[in-house]
């Protein structure tokens, strides 16, 4: 799949909720403020667990950047209580998603109530 194709299918999937269908790697990396998550298991297990927070999200996408295999978007994204400006570097292999590397507009502490639950 072009890489084009697999950002836009990212956000989709995310905006209706069907995470479990992400097209990644089996080794996928998401870097983040929030801390880094190995592994597509693992990824898909902490969305799972913290669907409050990662789901009912749109995205205001005002840019991006896409080569080959890699792309940046840079977007708003648009919660229930919150907007959050939001970069994030993509980097494809085998035609899936490997690595996101994710920016936030985050200052000082993280809200209790945006912290993600562990695993």
């Amino acid at each position: 799949m072009e890489t084009a194709n697999l950002i836009q299918q990212w956000y989709s999937l995310w905006e209706s909720g069907n995470f479990k269908t992400l097209p990644i790697t089996n080794s996928f990396e998401l870097p983040s403020p929030y801390g880094t998550i190995t592994g597509k298991k693992d990824y898909l297990a902490l969305a799972e667990a913290n669907q409050d927070k990662f789901l009912g999200n749109t995205f205001n996408i005002h840019q991006t950047l896409i080569e080959k295999e890699t792309a940046c978007v840079r977007y708003t994204m648009h919660g229930r209580n919150f907007d959050m400006e939001v970069t994030e570097w993509f980097f494809m292999k085998n035609q899936l998603i490997d690595r996101v590397i994710a920016y936030y507009n985050i200052e000082g502490e993280i809200n209790e109530d945006r912290k993600l639950n562990q695993l």
